[in-house]
Order: structure tokens, then sequence, then C-alpha cells
């Protein structure tokens, strides 16, 4: 039997499992009452620091919750469960990357950040810096990495519905991108921070207990330990007509190489991923966002290490759902599914529970989405209304009212850019895609976060071009790789307009970013600004005097 009639009988195997009805039916169900949740918290949304911060009211624990949230996307249950199942080894790469970088936010990061700050990163780059500049080059590097963010999660969101309504037409898939969008824009436009952290701290919960409950009956259907499950994936893998198409060996899902391959190329593309998923959260403007959800510092180092120990009991927990999926549905049935790899987890989910618990994990899921670009969304708003419109257009004069206004504004057009941009990326795998958003940060956020922070010769010349260096070579040279044309899995699989080798940028953009931070701040003249210096590091160390205003 050759390769296609094989995948053939798997999308056939594909069409007869699972409940669409009974998946939407319960995916109503937690529409519903997250958008209770929302409706209720909306109401007590009155003020900008309210819609941006939830109002800083939150515990160490409950934002510790609320930040495992905003963290574990679709990118982390449907991306990296699909990018084990297929690739083993090299896909459990974004586990250990993502889970990782939380030691870089942690030390380095989190306390500084909510000693200096108030509403948004911009905040901190403007402390000891002219502020106009500075935070007109932070807003647009806040607007990109939440847009790339943003279209992982609505490809994510059309893979997953695609797989609840056995949808395999584009249109309709397209169709269900743009509704993902809608319901994400009125989430923001109705609860706000507040709304949107009490939706994540549910879903984290439901989550991870999702997950675990997953896991165990993984072992339970394996019958056996870590052992027996990696036997049996290589067993299926030996099968597989994809894989043998490829000319991989079964044993090849526990060796590296499946992925990136064996070649000097996709080696330092494996070094470029690894250091992008490393920095790259410590530059992520909607997590640094909420570490102003809390009252204290102390409270945001407290939320980080409750976000740690959930975040990486996950992550270890992928590691057996992805095997798990390649042992139990196979990398070919995972492939002809809707949504390709990004299937793995429903289909496993359904392979270990039926039509019920498939049901409810692809809910789940469907609630991560929601939740992860409701955040993602307040992220760009604030830094649109706060830090161009109030503090740049009106010289810090606007009234509350009028920020709120602009944010809401803004949600709807970034939500409208985020489904026309989802819809052409819905055949990419949502953790590759997630990694792209990481390389904008730690190439255009993380060195000015850390410059600003650490360094005093550090001026507004180096900050302003840091940022813009960071933002501009990261999309060109996504722009120019094979992610985006010159390959069968790129978003223009037809076009070949690649002059970039590497998939991932990070490995060039961050050390140049850094390098031209440092260069054009000892060649400019300095701010004259060293009362803002020591206030800033007063405050940032000790938290001393963080409620006084700034005077520029």
């Amino acid at each position: 039997m050759n390769n296609v009639n094989l995948i053939t009988l798997a999308q056939e195997e594909v069409v007869k499992t699972g409940n669409p009805i009974l998946n939407i039916s319960i995916f109503i169900v937690f529409l519903v009452v997250t958008m209770t949740v929302v409706l209720r918290a909306g109401k007590t949304t009155k003020e900008a620091s309210d819609f941006y911060t939830g109002g800083g009211a939150f515990s160490g624990r409950q934002n510790g919750l609320a930040i495992s949230g905003d963290y574990l996307s679709a990118a982390s249950f449907l991306g990296i469960v699909g990018a084990v199942a297929i690739n083993g080894y090299d896909g459990f790469l974004y586990s250990i990357g993502f889970f990782v970088a939380w030691l870089v936010a942690l030390m380095l990061v989190a306390e500084p950040l909510r000693n200096v700050g108030r509403f948004t990163m911009a905040d901190v780059l403007s402390f000891r810096l002219k502020q106009k500049p500075v935070r007109v080059a932070a807003a647009i590097a806040t607007l990109f990495v939440s847009l790339f963010y943003l279209v992982a999660q609505m490809a994510g969101a059309g893979s997953l519905v695609s797989v609840l309504m056995n949808i395999h037409d584009f249109f309709w898939q397209a169709v269900v991108v743009g509704v993902v969008g809608v319901i994400m824009i009125v989430y923001v436009l109705v609860g706000g921070m507040k709304g949107t952290t009490y939706v994540q701290m549910i879903k984290a919960v439901l989550l991870v207990t999702g997950v675990l409950a997953m896991s165990i009956l993984t072992f339970i259907s394996i019958k056996g330990g870590f052992s027996d499950l990696f036997d049996a994936a290589i067993s299926m893998h030996a099968s597989s007509a994809h894989l043998a198409e490829k000319g991989y060996e079964a044993q090849a899902i526990m060796e590296p190489g499946l992925k990136f391959g064996k070649t000097l190329t996709t080696k330092i593309d494996f070094i470029s991923l690894a250091l992008t998923l490393v920095l790259g959260t410590g530059g992520l403007p909607h997590v640094l966002m909420r570490f102003y959800t809390v009252p204290t510092a102390t409270e945001a180092r407290r939320s980080v290490t409750w976000a740690i120990v959930i975040i990486g009991a996950f992550y270890l927990m992928t590691l057996v759902l992805g095997y798990g999926a390649a042992a139990l549905v196979g990398p070919d049935r995972i492939l002809a599914a809707p949504g390709g790899a990004n299937a793995a987890a429903p289909l496993l989910a359904l392979e270990l529970g039926g039509s019920i618990f498939m049901a409810v994990i692809s809910a789940v899921a469907f609630a991560t989405v929601l939740a992860v670009v409701a955040g993602l969304a307040i992220t760009a708003s604030a830094s649109i209304a706060h830090d161009v419109y109030h503090s740049v257009i009106r010289n810090g004069q606007s009234t509350e009212a009028e920020q709120v206004r602009v944010s809401h504004i803004t949600v709807v057009i970034l939500g409208i850019l985020a489904i026309v941009l989802g819809i052409l990326a819905m055949t990419q795998n949502v953790a590759f895609l997630v990694s792209l958003a990481f390389a904008i940060a730690a190439s255009a956020n993380l060195p000015t976060i850390l410059y600003s922070l650490y360094w005093r010769r550090f001026n507004t010349y180096g900050a302003v071009a840091s940022i813009y260096t960071g933002v501009i070579s990261c999309l060109l040279l996504i722009f120019f790789s094979p992610a985006v044309s010159g390959a069968p899995t790129s978003m223009f699989p037809d076009a070949d307009w690649h002059l970039f080798p590497l998939n991932s940028p990070g490995i060039v953009s961050i050390p140049l970013a850094f390098l031209v931070g440092y260069v054009v701040s000892l060649i400019t003249p300095p701010d004259n600004l060293d009362h803002l210096a020591d206030e800033m590091e007063v405050r940032s160390l000790t938290g001393v005097g963080v409620e006084a205003p700034v005077d520029h």
C-alpha cells in the first residue's frame, strides 16, 4: 500500500472519530461560564488602572496562576505536544526553552520591573531616559510581539476548532479564526485586566488538571512507565508513511535531528531557537505587565515562584503527552487531521477517554486561547493608549476615560489584523509561531530592559537604536527566512524569496541589538539625568519610593 493510500485511510479514520455536536456544546458551556466571569469583573473596571492592571489588587499566588494562564498558551499545549509527537527529542526543546526562560525573568527582571514601572514596560525604559522617543519605540516593539503571539493563538484556535467540528475546508477554518477574534475583542472590551486575570486563573487550574489526567491515562493505556511509552512511540513511528517518505528511521524520535536535521545550518538553527526561547520570556510585554497586577515587588517575585512551579510541572507532562500521542495516535493520523501537528493533543484525548473527554480537553484548550489573546490585546492596547497617546501625543494631559477609549479602538484594530494573519498561518505549528514572537521580545525588549536596569551609561540614543535594531532585523530575517517562503511548510509554500537560511533569527538579531545599544550609548552624549539614574537604582533594588512620581 503506498503512502497516499495510508494518508487517505488516516483521514477517513479522523472523519469517523469524535462527536462535533458534543464538542461544540461543551465548548459553548465553557464560553458562557468564562464570559459570565468577565462580565462580573467588568462591572468593577472603572479607571485606567483597573483596565490595565486590575488595580494591582491580586496576591502573589493569584498572579502566579494568572501568569501561568498567560504563558501556557495554545502553543504550549497544542504546539508542543504536536512537536514532540512528530519530532520527538527535537520537539521537547520547546518545553525546555519555555521553562528555563523563567529563571531569567525571576533573577533579573521581575522585582526591579515592579519597583520601577506602573503600567507598561515603557515606564521602566523611560524612567531615566527621554520620555517620548523611548515610549514610541517601546510601543512599536510591544505591538509586533503581541501581534506575532496573537497570530499563533489564532492559528491554534483554527486548528483546534477544525478538529472539534471535523472541518477540513479552508474557508470554514478561516471563519473559525474570525469568530475567535471577535470573541477575544468582546472579552477585552467588557472585562479589562480584571476579567481576563480571573479567566486566566480558572483556565490555568483546568489546563494543568486536564494535562495531569491525560498523563495518568497515557501510562494506564500503555500499561507501563517511560520505557514502555518510548518503545511504543518508536514502534508506531516505524510504521509511519510520513517518516518513511522522508527517509527517517523509527529510532530517530529518540535522537536529535528529526526536526532540525544534522547539517551545520540546522544545528545553528537549533542553537538560535534555544537562545530565543531562553531570553524571550524576560522581554514579553504581556508577561511583564503581569508584575503590575500585584501590590508589591515581593508579591511580584512570589508570583513568579508560583508560576515556575506550575509551568514546570506542565512542561514535564507535555513530554508524556507528546510521546503518548506518537504511540497511541501516530504521526500519520495526526498530520492527516485538520490542523496537522496541532491536532495531536485533542486526538490523544479522544484515544484516552472518548468523545466526552476529547470535548472537555478541547474546550479547556480553547479557553486557553481566548484568555491568552485577551491578555495580549490588553497589553498592546495599554502600550498605545498609555505610552503613545497619553505620554507622547497628549503630553500626559489626557483623562483616564480617553485612555480607555483609545485602548478599545486599538483592541479592535489589532483583533482584525490578528484574524487576517492567523488565517494565513493556520498550517504552521503554533509553538514555532510563538518562537517568532519570543525572537522579537528577546531582540527588541530584553537588551533595553537589562541595560536600563543595570548600566548607568545607557542613554536614550542607545535605547531607541537597540529597540529599532531588534525589531527591524528580526522582522527582515523572518520575512526572508524559510518560515515565510521557499519550503513546503512555509506560509507561502508556492513562492520563494528566502535569503536567510535559518527559521529562527535570534542568533543574529539578539546579539546585534545588544551590540548596537552598547556602541550607540558610548558614542553619543549622555542624557545628564544622573539624579534619575540614582533614584532608579534605589527603587529597583529596594522598592523605596515606588509610589512617588518621577520628575523629568
